[in-house]
């Protein structure tokens, strides 16, 4: 990760705008990644993503169509650990730049299958304003844009900008601000999606 990435991502974050950074992480970590995400998916370890909190969490795939499985900091595997040292780093910077306060990243990665879509939506939950940022990783090698499988972020109304899920591409902009959307791709569709989350406020008596 280079500090020009970094310095990238802080500026339009400070900007209160959408972050897309080509080539966040190098080649050989990208690659890494993805064969441990298909490793663990062949080992049965994705689950269906489903909508919703708690005990309203549903499957919906007429919205929502991939796999994840969420990672784990405290035991990352190592093709993992590279990643996590570029998420501080970039957590670091951004507390420093934008005083967001910035307290640690939560993620996943999300497995789409040819045909599978996320529909418009927003990150942060209307009861909870932990999720401050929202970012993504692509891992897809030598992706082209007849592929689809496009993240639509809604700018304005209508008004969007289509980023493709090129491997090494991060995606990062404010959780509460943007709609976005997955678009159908006609391969499968992989990435690591997460937010930067502040600290919940402790409630003493």
């Amino acid at each position: 990760m280079a500090d020009a990435s970094v310095a990238s991502v802080c500026a339009a974050i400070a900007a209160e705008t959408c972050a897309v950074v080509a080539d966040f992480l190098p080649p050989p970590v990208i690659a890494a990644l993805a064969a441990e995400a298909h490793r663990r998916d062949a080992a049965g370890e994705f689950r269906i993503a489903r909508i919703g909190r708690g005990r309203d969490r549903v499957e919906r795939s007429d919205i929502r169509g991939d796999r994840t499985l969420w990672l784990d900091e405290q035991v990352p595997a190592p093709a993992e650990r590279p990643l996590w040292q570029a998420l501080e780093r970039l957590r670091l910077a951004l507390n420093e730049a934008t005083l967001l306060g910035l307290f640690a990243f939560e993620g996943h990665y999300a497995l789409y299958p040819p045909g599978a879509r996320y529909r418009r939506h927003r990150d942060r939950f209307r009861d909870d304003d932990a999720r401050v940022l929202s970012c993504v990783l692509y891992l897809n090698e030598a992706w082209t844009a007849a592929e689809g499988g496009a993240l639509r972020v809604y700018l304005s109304g209508d008004d969007a900008r289509d980023v493709f899920p090129t491997g090494g591409t991060l995606v990062c902009f404010p959780a509460d601000r943007y709609e976005h959307e997955v678009l159908p791709a006609t391969r499968e569709r992989l990435a690591i999606s997460g937010w930067f989350r502040r600290r919940k406020p402790e409630h003493g008596c």
